[in-house]
């Protein structure tokens, strides 16, 4: 667990997966996945998400964020054998994936909580690497004198957020103009079925 962090339960795993897994599952999940550009509407107008996603898991899984709805493709086996080590590194039992691909620094995920009603109340969100390294920032809701805290989140690193961590604490991956190679992060998550 990360220290000093209040109102929050975060794990850092960074040598999850060795280099050859990750260059390995990296073309796996680029190319086996199914790729969607999503479209958002902000204040009006309308833009395409910053990043392609993906979304897999068990039959009838939905999931929705920002007005965008995913129904979850089924498994394939190479990405239900990462999620099978995940659960067990996490002594846990996740029931989907959503993959986000970042092809370069100008691909980002904008400040937000992972707090949808399907989470359910306390959200158990497992996030993979691969690829380029990029940075992870977390930052308090309500008290505002705590720094922002930036983790680099390295091929092959596993984060762990749990507990109350979504009740007060947003978090993104900001823009780069730095180069960086593309990258696929998966967060795997409890989808319930009754919400």
């Amino acid at each position: 667990m990360l220290q000093h962090l209040p109102n929050a339960d975060i794990s850092h795993v960074p040598n999850f997966l060795s280099p050859k897994e990750c260059e390995t599952l990296y073309q796996t999940f680029l190319s086996k996945s199914i790729w969607r550009q999503d479209q958002i509407t902000l204040f009006g107008k309308t833009h395409e998400v910053p990043r392609l996603t993906a979304f897999y898991g068990e039959k009838e899984a939905t999931y929705t964020y920002s007005r965008i709805e995913m129904q979850a493709h089924s498994w394939f086996d190479e990405l239900l054998q990462l999620k099978q080590k995940v659960d067990v590194e996490c002594e846990s039992k996740f029931t989907s994936c959503l993959l986000n691909l970042y092809k370069s620094g100008k691909d980002s995920n904008g400040w937000h909580q992972d707090n949808e009603k399907e989470l359910g109340v306390n959200p158990e969100i497992a996030s993979v690497s691969l690829g380029g390294t990029r940075l992870f920032k977390l930052k308090h809701i309500t008290r505002k004198n705590l720094q922002t805290i930036t983790i680099p989140l390295e091929a092959g690193s596993l984060l762990l957020m749990k507990g109350e961590t979504q009740h007060y604490w947003k978090h993104c991956i900001p823009k780069t103009k730095k180069p960086v190679s593309p990258r696929i992060n998966l967060t795997f998550r409890k989808i319930l079925q009754s919400v």
